[in-house]
């Protein structure tokens, strides 16, 4: 059977997108059949979050991850069992990035020339030698002040950090004191700079955004700084897309290389989330004597698109502070740091902090002991955990109908206070926090486990406690949540984006939606960009959100999205109570399986 026609039956199985298919058929055309097969292979990793593709998955047994073991034979014996490294080597559609080829080979990974370009530049600007300048007098002065004087103060290490380096990465679990450090570290940045300090905060989604302008704004109320002094501070948050001024319909950004942001000091938020590309873009857009603080949690999920960005830079981090690195951070804080004499990105490794205690959870907090169990992958633990009966985490199995419809009406329960507030006119502000306090989250899209399924049936729930009154033929109705799936910068709305469905004070029915300002925006629904019911969402969807009450639903069978990172991620969206609804051997499943994105990043920035 002819190679495109296998690729197309690849494509029925859905092993493959027909993106995949017409990508490879462009760069290969049918008379070069491995060249098809590998381009069509690197289009679909890069579909599945991945940068590259080793040229070691190019074999039979690693084909589609081992799902379709027939097809990858029949596709293997129709391109031979090729030299890979030879015959890409040899394509005119391969390059190694000098020139303007489809594909890029570079160190036995085969790329899409845009992710081999991202990584390049990400690499690039993350392993510089970027040191400013500072009087260290001056700077431990400022850190005893601000951070007390305490001797193992990993905050205060991440704020010496930062200070003395151009880039710097934070990360942290939930409750560790990641906007808290960054309230005291602009405050010290600001005592000692003796001009105008320029500084924009942004994060990648809205509800992240408004998250750190909230946080922010009341670690400073908690600041003993001056009125003048507070004045100084950035006073909200923005999208990354809202900060490089995305042009609706394309990919291209008002702020780039040629036309850099006005500003001195950057704090990204959630850099976990963070794509390759859009990293690639923001790196780009930053005028050369700026600062730059990434902050996010490690372990959590990556992000949708390609990439593990901040994952692979604290990876870094396992080496520990390079010897002399440590001296000068101990002499600025007064805290114990051991050094190592390693090779591995020294540049890269001084730049990074981890902070390590969580002032959230503590002995008695099940949520947080939970989510150190599951992300040591250690099911044994997770299981004395729940056998512990912390009050704050309940679990059932949905081993039984009765159980499922025990989850529906828990969904309701926690959605009926948002719902009473609206029928009590409330204003939109109480009634989009009310419907914040507590969040359905599913792994999957699709199913009775998934966010179509169960967004019908808690929709049924609610009509039938006459919560809601949905009209027939019509999606639309008083208290419908719903999110933003794609950007639209000339509304304002961005994916992730939450509003709720009220009516106006003229009786008109609106979509308001929380600004990262603190605003409230009213949109007509017919405006609204493509958009879905959200009483669930998917746990990727919830990064850079917090709920009082999460509740989490896993499927009854295992499937390849459920990992570590996704129940980790899961599980720290929960401020107060989380409810887990899954199978036992489901849940071990999940967590003894590791998030692993294919890229180069490690390797080019360990030089």
């Amino acid at each position: 059977m002819a190679i495109a026609q296998l690729l197309l039956s690849a494509c029925e199985a859905r092993l493959l997108r027909p993106l995949d298919v017409q990508f490879a058929r462009m760069v290969a055309g049918d008379d070069h059949p491995a060249l098809m097969l590998a381009a069509a292979c690197v289009s679909a990793e890069a579909g599945e979050g991945h940068v590259c593709l080793p040229l070691t998955h190019l074999s039979e047994a690693l084909l589609f991850g081992g799902r379709h073991p027939e097809l990858a034979g029949q596709l293997w014996q129709a391109v031979g069992e090729p030299d890979w490294h030879h015959l890409l080597s040899s394509a005119q559609a391969v390059g190694d990035g000098t020139t303007a080829t489809p594909l890029v080979l570079h160190q036995q990974r085969l790329y899409l020339h845009r992710m081999w370009q991202s990584e390049g530049q990400v690499a690039q600007f993350i392993v510089r030698e970027a040191h400013t300048p500072f009087d260290e007098q001056r700077l431990r002065s400022a850190l005893d002040r601000h951070f007390g004087e305490q001797p193992d103060n990993w905050q205060k290490i991440a704020a010496a950090v930062a200070i003395t380096r151009q880039i710097a990465v934070i990360s942290g679990g939930p409750g560790t004191g990641k906007t808290t450090t960054v309230a005291k570290l602009l405050a010290t940045l600001l005592e000692l700079s003796s001009g105008s300090l320029r500084i924009r905060l942004a994060a990648p989604t809205g509800k992240a955004a408004a998250r750190l302008t909230e946080s922010l704004g009341k670690a400073l109320q908690r600041l003993e700084v001056s009125e003048a002094e507070k004045q100084r501070f950035p006073a909200e948050a923005t999208t990354l897309h809202r900060l490089l001024g995305a042009v609706p319909g394309s990919q291209r950004m008002r702020y780039h290389a040629g036309n850099p942001l006005h500003l001195d000091l950057l704090v990204v938020d959630e850099a976990s989330m963070v794509d390759l590309p859009m990293m690639a873009s923001l790196i780009a857009a930053l005028p050369p004597h700026a600062r730059v603080i990434f902050l996010g949690d490690r372990d959590q999920l990556a992000s949708v698109e390609a990439g593990a960005v901040l994952g692979d830079i604290c990876r870094c981090a396992e080496s520990g502070y390079s010897s002399q690195r440590a001296e000068m951070l101990m002499r600025l804080t007064g805290c114990e740091i051991a050094g190592q004499e390693d090779k591995l990105a020294p540049a890269v490794r001084d730049s990074i902090c981890l902070l390590r205690k969580s002032y959230r959870f503590d002995a008695s907090s099940g949520i947080g002991q939970l989510a150190l169990a599951v992300n040591a992958g250690d099911i044994r633990q997770v299981e004395k955990v729940f056998n512990a009966d912390f009050a704050d985490i309940t679990r059932f199995t949905l081993s039984s109908s009765a159980e499922y419809q025990h989850l529906l009406d828990a969904s309701v329960a926690g959605y009926r206070d948002y719902l009473e507030q609206i029928a009590d006119q409330a204003e939109p502000r109480r009634v989009i926090e009310a419907f914040g306090r507590f969040q359905l989250l599913c792994a999957l899209r699709e199913g009775p486990f998934g966010v179509f399924g169960l967004n019908e049936r808690i929709e049924a729930a609610l009509q039938k406690k006459r919560l809601i009154q949905r009209q027939p033929g019509s999606k639309w109705y008083i208290g419908r949540p719903v999110m933003i799936a794609r950007n639209d910068s000339a509304l304002g709305l961005f994916n992730g984006d939450i509003g709720i469905a009220m009516n106006d004070a003229e009786g008109a029915l609106k979509v308001f939606f929380p600004l990262p300002d603190g605003s409230i925006r009213a949109v007509q629904p017919s405006r609204l960009p493509p958009h879905e019911t959200a009483y669930a969402m998917t746990v990727h969807k919830s990064q850079g959100s917090e709920f009082d009450h999460t509740l989490l639903v896993l499927p009854n069978q295992f499937a390849p999205v459920l990992t570590r990172e996704l129940v980790y991620t899961a599980i720290t969206r929960a401020r107060e109570r989380l409810t887990l609804y899954a199978d036992n051997q489901v849940l071990n499943s999940a967590v003894k399986m590791r998030t692993r994105r294919r890229s180069g990043l490690v390797e080019r920035l360990a030089g």
